[in-house]
């Protein structure tokens, strides 16, 4: 394992102490289940193991940053179809394949759909933590960016629907003049209305604001 791998492994470790990560392991062999819970226990993630997609699927969602090991032969719903769900339902959680077979087409059906690796049993301990660190900081990209959109959308919803308007056309860059025009109002009352949504959106300058409205997805 190189000096990178080491320090980002020490880095993850170290943020576990506060909130260990999760790893979700849907795998319907039991010894894998079991060697994989042992591996990652003592590397300091939470583990949570589930014989398969329909167990996992009746799980509560957890926000947290996470990643899943997903065995792509299971019985009944299969690892591709609990992949095409999860991309819905929970985008921040990047996916690991794990195959006791190489499938070409099937691997490349995977990564096309979003999955972050594909490991073939029996796969080494480094690589598979390797992949593991990979995802867990993926996810909490994805997560931080997940949480500043729902707090976003939260100061949004307290605007007035006039502010939301006065917003809207502020991003398009209309001067407050040409707002004035464009909403029948007078350019002070533009000024009232552009002070409120700076205050209530909690943004420092104007670029600030066009920022929120392009991460909040407004």
């Amino acid at each position: 394992m190189n000096t990178l791998c080491a320090d980002s492994r020490q880095s993850m470790l170290s943020r576990a102490k506060v909130t260990p990560p999760t790893v979700f392991v849907v795998d319907d062999d039991v010894s894998v289940r079991e060697s994989i819970e042992l591996l990652l226990g003592h590397e300091g993630f939470e583990v949570k193991s589930f014989v398969s997609a329909s167990s996992f699927l009746e799980h509560k969602h957890e926000s947290g940053p996470s990643c899943m090991l997903l065995d792509i032969a299971l019985p009944g719903v299969t690892g591709l179809e609990l992949q095409k769900s999860l991309a819905v339902d929970r985008p921040a959680m990047p996916i690991i394949f794990i195959t006791g077979r190489e499938d070409a087409p099937t691997i490349v059906q995977a990564m096309k759909a979003g999955a972050v690796e594909f490991l073939t049993k029996p796969f080494d301990d480094d690589a598979l933590l390797e992949a593991i660190h990979a995802a867990i900081e993926r996810s909490e990209t994805l997560v931080r960016r997940e949480r500043r959109r729902q707090e976003i959308r939260k100061r949004y919803g307290e605007l007035t629907p006039r502010e939301r308007e006065v917003l809207s056309l502020i991003t398009e860059g209309f001067l407050n003049r040409e707002i004035g025009v464009e909403l029948g109002i007078s350019e002070i009352t533009v000024k009232a209305h552009r002070g409120q949504v700076m205050r209530k959106m909690e943004a420092e300058s104007l670029a600030e604001l066009i920022h929120m409205v392009g991460d909040g997805g407004l």
